[in-house]
């Protein structure tokens, strides 16, 4: 496996990747390809932390950390992490979380939320975004939003979450 960072010549492969990937998810709103096409074109893209994973010369994952805002405080919000259905399972998804935190520290990025699976984000570090003070700007599940410290020195943050205008497509 190889992680890099996304490629405009990567965009078409990406959305399928995307779709397919979130296509029999029990948790999808059918446009997380479309979301990731627009941020890129937002103000809130990080093309450092736009990352695909490679198995055998082929895309079989890719990444996004965007900007979002706690309070005045800048955070990533991770989604979409996306696996294509056969390589679900392997270790690629955490592979990606951790290059992806790793690019963020050294971006200087203190905090990463996700809204997504209990079972799976805590096992990266993941864990209900309250206990760091942050909330969710809508109604979710306690355990399904979440927030990891990138940097253990981060200090303490509280507020709403704001995310990139871009979610709201």
């Amino acid at each position: 496996m190889f992680i890099r960072q996304e490629e405009p010549k990567d965009y078409d492969v990406v959305y399928r990747v995307v779709k397919c990937a979130f296509e029999n998810a029990d948790r999808a709103d059918g446009n997380e390809q479309d979301l990731v096409n627009a941020l890129r074109k937002g103000e809130s893209f990080i093309p450092e932390l736009s990352l695909v994973a490679e198995v055998n010369g082929t895309v079989a994952a890719h990444i996004m950390f965007t900007r979002a805002t706690v309070g005045n405080n800048t955070v990533l919000a991770l989604a979409p992490l996306s696996v294509l259905p056969q390589y679900q399972r392997k270790g690629i998804g955490a592979a990606l979380i951790n290059e992806g935190h790793g690019i963020a520290k050294r971006l200087g990025y203190e905090y990463s939320v996700v809204l997504g699976s209990a079972e799976y984000y805590p096992r990266m570090g993941y864990a209900p975004a309250d206990l760091f003070g942050i909330h969710p700007p809508f109604d979710v599940p306690r355990e399904n939003f979440m927030a990891c410290r990138i940097i253990d020195s981060a200090a303490d943050i509280s507020g709403i979450m704001r995310y990139a205008s871009e979610f709201n497509i």
